[in-house]
């Protein structure tokens, strides 16, 4: 299952940077993009929450603490981009990081060796 929730966040990243490259130039961010992006990772945080909700042995909280974090920012930035007003471009920065970072430890929990 977590396996899974890395593909589809990595999938959902790549049409993130989509979005990002628009809102770094000042672009209309592609619709399409921001809606598959924000599809795909909100069924990937799902199964970190039911795989957190149903582990026995070690867990991914601070990944999914992480990922709601910038989920949270993720809905910020939508809420704005689809009130057609400019996004902040910190806020823009900051939420990929904060995922990222959720990212690799994820990574890092389920392929330790």
């Amino acid at each position: 299952m977590l396996t899974t929730a890395i593909v589809l966040f990595a999938l959902a990243a790549v049409f993130g940077l989509v979005a990002l490259i628009a809102i770094l130039k000042n672009k209309p961010t592609p619709k399409p993009a921001v809606f598959i992006h924000g599809g795909v990772a909100a069924i990937a945080l799902l199964l970190v929450i039911l795989a957190v909700a149903g582990s026995a042995g070690p867990s991914p909280i601070a990944s999914l603490v992480l990922f709601v974090v910038a989920a949270l920012g993720g809905f910020a930035l939508f809420a704005i981009d689809m009130q057609k007003k400019p996004v902040p471009k910190l806020l823009a920065l900051v939420h990929p990081l904060v995922a990222a970072i959720a990212l690799v430890l994820l990574i890092l929990l389920v392929f330790k060796g």
